[in-house]
């Protein structure tokens, strides 16, 4: 189940939360290495887009309990679907009520 997970932490400053943010890149690129994690991006000023592969929602409930214990943050998540899938879709004309 692929997720798009977008944070905006809570504004600190920086350096007073330097600590928390070493540890959420160790955290992180554990999940990297792990395959979970499929892409990061670093927004402009501070927080992170990160498209996540896991296996349940409640894997992903734990993982951003995880990621908010590094870095205390708001989160939008949405959930996505492959290029793939929906290429399929437009490309046989399948009504999305038929699937």
């Amino acid at each position: 189940m692929l997720f798009l997970v977008i944070s905006t932490p809570r504004p600190d400053f920086p350096s007073a939360v330097r600590d928390r943010q070493k540890a959420y890149w160790v955290w992180l690129n554990k999940l990297i290495e792990d395959g979970i994690v499929k892409n990061v991006w670093t927004k402009t000023g501070r927080g992170a887009v990160v498209i996540m592969d896991v296996d349940s929602h409640e894997t992903l409930h734990k993982l951003i309990n995880q990621w908010s214990e590094n870095v205390p943050a708001n989160f939008e998540v949405t959930a996505l679907v492959t290029k793939e899938y929906q290429e399929k879709i437009a490309m046989t004309g399948t009504h999305p009520m038929s699937i």
